[in-house]
C-alpha cells in the first residue's frame, strides 16, 4: 500500500464531519443578490460568468454547475469551505441555486487575470520564482489540510500581474486524501498528468499535484527563456504512450 509521505494522516485524526461531503447540509444563499454581466469561461462541468452583487455593487465570478451527481457538487463545496482563508486559495463568496431549475451556482472573489499564453511570455526569471511559490503556498496549504487539487494547470491559476495576486482556483476535481484509499484516475489535464495516472494507480497521493505543478514550472520557463519559439506541446504521456519508432524528439 502507497502512503503519503507528509501529511498522510490530516483526515484520520480529523473528526468524520470534516471530509464527510456527502452527509453535508448545504447553506443556500439569494440568487437575487447577484447579476450576471458577461461569460469569462467554460469547462466541462460549469460556465463561468464575471457578476456583480447588486447589494454592494462588487463584482464577482459565478460558476454555474451543469448537471452532475450532487456528491461531485457536495464536495467541491464542502472542500472550498474547508479551504476558506488559505493562502492563495480563491474564496468562495456564496452558494446560490435557480428557484425553479435548482441549478447551483458558486460565487467568488474575482481576480483581474491575464491569459496565461499572453502572460507568461512576458515574465522574468524572477516572477516565475515568485509565482510558483506563491502556487506552492496554495499547495502546501490544502495538502496540510488533507486535500488533493487534482488539475494543476495555468487555466486554474489565476495571476493578476499588477497586483501580483494568484489564486488557485477550480476545485471541482478536488478530493481528501485517505491513506490506502484508491482514487479515479480520469483526473488532470494530459499535459499535466501525473506517472500514476497513465499506469492506472489508484492508490496516489498528492505529489499528484506537485508532479502537475513540476509541468506548470517548466511550461513558464520554456516560454520564458524562448519566447514562444519552440512548442510545449510534448508531454511525458506522449513519451509513455507513443512508441520509440513513432516519437518525434525534433
Amino acid at each position: 500500500m502507497s502512503k503519503a509521505r507528509v501529511y498522510a494522516d490530516v483526515n484520520v485524526l480529523r473528526p468524520r464531519e470534516y471530509w464527510d461531503y456527502e452527509n453535508l447540509t448545504v447553506q443556500w444563499g439569494e440568487q437575487d443578490d447577484y447579476e450576471v454581466v458577461r461569460k469569462v469561461g467554460r469547462g466541462k462541468y460549469s460556465e463561468v460568468f464575471e457578476g456583480i452583487n447588486v447589494n454592494n455593487n462588487e463584482r464577482c465570478i459565478v460558476k454555474i454547475l451543469k448537471p452532475v451527481k450532487k456528491k461531485k457538487i457536495k464536495r467541491e463545496i464542502k472542500i472550498l469551505q474547508n479551504l476558506c482563508g488559505g493562502p492563495n486559495v480563491v474564496k468562495l463568496l456564496d452558494i446560490v441555486r435557480d428557484q425553479h431549475s435548482k441549478t447551483p451556482s458558486l460565487i467568488f472573489e474575482l481576480v483581474n487575470s491575464t491569459d496565461f499564453k499572453v502572460l507568461y511570455p512576458t515574465l522574468t526569471d524572477y516572477d516565475i520564482r515568485y509565482y510558483i511559490y506563491e502556487l506552492l503556498k496554495a499547495l502546501d496549504y490544502c495538502h496540510s489540510q488533507g486535500i488533493m487539487h487534482r488539475d494543476v494547470k495555468p487555466h486554474n491559476v489565476m495571476i493578476d500581474h499588477e497586483l501580483r495576486k494568484l489564486r488557485l482556483i477550480d476545485w471541482g476535481l478536488a478530493e481528501f486524501y485517505h491513506p490506502g484509499s484508491e482514487y479515479n484516475v480520469r483526473v488532470a489535464s494530459r499535459y499535466f498528468k501525473g506517472p500514476e495516472l497513465l499506469v492506472d494507480l489508484q492508490d496516489y497521493d498528492y505529489s499528484l499535484d506537485m508532479w502537475s505543478l513540476g509541468c506548470m514550472f517548466a511550461g513558464m520557463v520554456r516560454v520564458c527563456t524562448l519566447q514562444g519559439s519552440i512548442s510545449v506541446g510534448f508531454s511525458f504521456s506522449d513519451l509513455l504512450l507513443t512508441s520509440p519508432h513513432r516519437a518525434s524528439y525534433s
